[in-house]
């Protein structure tokens, strides 16, 4: 069938013009031929698509403004001291909850001492008045955990009404080449999208590392981090996250983590608080030919069980050292990463079938997982929700001593307060995240929980206090008002 493209009657530029055809092809839209088909139908059936699109999407994004204490720019290079100034920042997010739950990037809000979100418009869309309206409602949010490893983060707001939320998309249906569509607010500008397609499904950066992205030419900038990667169902695919520049500028290599992982992290967080990873005490190395060769392994590739724990899970369901993984609850076990990746997902009290390669034959086991040991888990388990109660501040402490200081990584003193969780009872916003250890409140330090207890509850409302805290191996200072 030849198709006579007339340029004459509607100047539409080719590349635009050959994407429209594509997307109302007939697979797409079978009752529409080509013959049918003209380029300005096609353009309005592109646009009224969008329209949809943007309708659908944009209510449930937001723009995300975090205050925090950075060091100055143009303080003395040559000085030892490190000086901090309070500094503005913005980033994106989307509704993942009606409640008013809000996923963004970790990095967006890493040292927050206070987050806003704007919310958009109550009927957003793509039209000029829109753009245009200067009404906006900002709301503060709290931080309810941070994946820091997964650069992913957790906030809620309280609204009092529900708030339109954005579904997930399933991972195994996402394909290269596919449409996709990133909202957001780049360098601050507000209800922002732009347009590209799904470049690689599995883009793994650092081939010691488990996190896996999705990677997409659409245009990203600085502002669009949290904001939502979506198809044209409107489904998030993707959360974006970061982009590889030498400008500094978007250069067509964008990367977001896959909803697979956001859906995951999502459930922990807002149970937990932070993130909790099943294992079944096994060691796992790659296979590479010299090893295949030395073994006398039947392939040169792959994943090769290295140890089993005494008594674990995996010795008593029947792996044995040496069994090559095929796979791990049906998906393939080609290489360490894919499978690190399938355990960092995993959220299932399900047995994990776990099929490997022995000699010459494929065997299946049934593993029970049990949950990796974490630090953090041992010191929430020690607060008492009301004894370890700190009111004025909003949090469960447990203070430092020969038994937890072994429990806190790159702990700088043997004393403090760590953060285990957030609770009800600040008559203000308290910047506090777990696994925060508070040294000091005003240069006094807080050697044990009833000292930190006292000095908040002796503190008068509309008085000034700093704390000085430990988070992610930073001291940091954090200035509150008490209301």
């Amino acid at each position: 069938m030849k198709l006579v493209l007339r340029q004459r009657k509607l100047s539409i530029p080719r590349s635009l013009l050959v994407t429209l055809l594509i997307l109302f092809s007939p697979l797409a839209l079978p009752r529409l031929s080509l013959a049918q088909t003209s380029p300005a139908s096609a353009a309005n059936s592109f646009d009224a698509a969008m329209d949809s699109l943007i309708k659908k999407v944009s209510p449930s994004v937001v723009q995300i403004v975090v205050t925090a204490y950075a060091p100055l720019q143009d303080a003395d290079r040559g000085s030892a001291a490190v000086v901090l100034g309070r500094q503005s920042a913005s980033g994106s997010g989307f509704v993942i909850e009606p409640d008013g739950y809000i996923i963004t990037n970790g990095h967006v809000v890493n040292g927050a001492q206070r987050v806003q979100v704007i919310l958009p418009p109550a009927q957003p869309g793509g039209s000029l008045s829109t753009a245009l309206s200067s009404r906006i409602e900002v709301v503060p949010a709290k931080i309810i955990g941070v994946a820091r490893e997964k650069d992913l983060a957790l906030l809620k707001i309280d609204v009092p009404n529900k708030l339109p939320a954005l579904p997930l998309a399933t991972y195994k249906d996402v394909r290269q080449g596919h449409a996709v569509f990133a909202f957001g607010s780049p360098e601050g500008l507000r209800n922002s999208i732009s347009h590209g397609v799904i470049s690689a499904v599995s883009r793994q950066l650092d081939p010691d590392s488990p996190l896996i992205y999705l990677q997409t030419d659409a245009p990203i900038n600085p502002g669009n981090s949290g904001g939502p990667l979506v198809n044209m169902n409107g489904e998030v695919v993707g959360v974006n996250t970061f982009i590889l520049s030498q400008s500094g500028g978007n250069e067509g290599l964008g990367f977001a983590i896959p909803c697979a992982t956001v859906r995951t992290v999502f459930r922990q967080l807002k149970e937990f608080g932070h993130l909790r990873r099943q294992e079944i005490g096994v060691g796992l190395q790659t296979i590479t030919p010299s090893m295949a060769t030395a073994l006398n392994l039947p392939r040169n590739y792959g994943v090769i069980i290295s140890d089993v724990l005494p008594g674990g899970p995996a010795e008593a369901a029947g792996l044995m050292v040496g069994d090559i993984l095929v796979s791990v609850d049906g998906q393939p076990a080609d290489n360490l990463p894919s499978v690190n990746y399938q355990f960092l997902l995993r959220d299932s009290s399900e047995k994990v079938e776990v099929e490997v390669q022995r000699g010459g034959n494929h065997e299946v086991f049934k593993v029970a997982p049990i949950e990796e040991s974490q630090d953090f888990d041992q010191l929430t388990a020690l607060a008492d929700p009301e004894k370890n109660l700190v009111p004025g501040l909003g949090i469960i402490g447990v203070e430092i001593d020969k038994k937890t200081a072994s429990l806190v990584r790159g702990l700088r003193d043997p004393y403090g307060i760590v953060v285990t969780a957030r609770a009800t009872g600040a008559g203000t916003d308290v910047p506090l995240l777990p696994g925060d250890v508070i040294r000091s409140l005003n240069t006094r330090p807080m050697t044990t929980l009833a000292r930190l207890q006292e000095a908040v509850k002796a503190t008068s409302p509309g008085t000034p206090i700093v704390l000085q805290i430990q988070r992610d191996g930073k001291l940091l200072y954090v200035p509150i008002i008490l209301e």
